[in-house]
């Protein structure tokens, strides 16, 4: 048995609550994990895990354990990393996921800078703007704007998405510009609806102009859960978009899009990157969480409070 597989399998178990779901991000099959854990567990003389035919629970003793595990795992990591040149040139695979928009407009476009700069990370990017299970689906870190709704989550906040509303000239010579956010409810306007993965349903953005606010929700007859297919069906004229500027920019100086509601404020979109608090932050982790900050800070800088 290598006990250092042994040890790694347990705790993906654990982190996961499943022999399959463990032995898909391992890349192993059930059967090698399980005999993995069976071994560790003959090693140790302890049962670590309850096993039933729908759930697999971590035993007292075994989450005890876990908790070394978690430490041992990560200073193996370090003592790799530390090695020759390991420490200056972070190495290795790394797991990310990140919203649809973000990716095709702010970070495929600079990956071969990053490249550049860290040759030896293996980058594996989910590009989607659904909720991701980060333990279960074994992601290192994830990119999402919006309040973090998972307070189990060590989050750093590395850009303030700024947002305006726009529509496309097709849908406003068919049904006029609207002058007032309340306008959205009449029968002739609609938005583009924004599916939020955590809701499932669009929400009403809060705008603001001097002393008067009003939650602008609007009718839709089409909605979206993707970033990428959101923008095009606002730019086919489906409805009024709420966007940040990194997506409108290119499309308004064009003519694309045309600005509505310029009088009125939203609140800026916090964007975060979140990873959870048992991951350890490898060199690899570290520097792409600082490249992603970089980049923000040139297409989304955050804002001082009382901007």
């Amino acid at each position: 048995m290598d006990r250092f597989d042994a040890m790694q399998a347990f705790a993906r178990v654990v982190e996961t609550g499943s022999f399959t779901k463990a032995a898909d991000t391992l890349h192993m099959s059930k059967t090698s994990v399980t005999q993995l854990v069976q071994q560790l567990e003959a090693r140790l003389r302890v049962r670590l895990l309850n096993r039933t035919t729908r759930k697999v629970n971590v035993t007292a003793d075994g989450a005890v354990y876990y908790e070394r595990v978690l430490r041992l795992l990560a200073d193996m990591d370090d003592a790799e990393t530390s090695l020759s040149s390991a420490a200056a040139v972070p190495r290795g695979r790394l797991r990310v996921d990140v919203p649809s928009p973000l990716a095709r407009m702010i970070l495929a476009p600079a990956l071969p800078a990053f490249h550049a700069r860290y040759p030896d990370i293996q980058l594996d990017m989910g590009v989607s703007d659904r909720m991701v299970d980060i333990i279960g689906e074994n992601v290192d870190c994830v990119v999402r704007g919006g309040e973090l709704t998972d307070q189990s989550l060590i989050a750093r906040r590395v850009g303030d998405l700024q947002l305006r509303v726009y529509a496309a000239p097709s849908y406003l010579q068919h049904a006029g510009k609207p002058v007032h956010p309340a306008d959205l409810e009449d029968s002739h306007h609609r938005i583009v609806g924004f599916l939020w993965s955590r809701t499932g349903k669009p929400l009403p953005y809060a705008m603001r102009r001097g002393d008067e606010s009003v939650h602008a929700q609007g009718r839709y007859i089409v909605a979206m859960d993707d970033g990428n297919a959101y923008l095009a069906a606002g730019l086919a004229g489906m409805g009024i978009l709420w966007l940040p500027d990194y997506m409108a920019l290119e499309h308004s100086a064009r003519g694309e899009l045309v600005p509505v509601f310029e009088d009125w404020k939203l609140d800026p979109m916090p964007l975060y990157i979140a990873y959870p608090p048992n991951r350890h932050v490898s060199a690899k982790l570290r520097v792409f969480i600082e490249w992603v900050a970089e980049l923000m800070a040139e297409h989304a800088p955050l804002m001082r409070p009382g901007a």
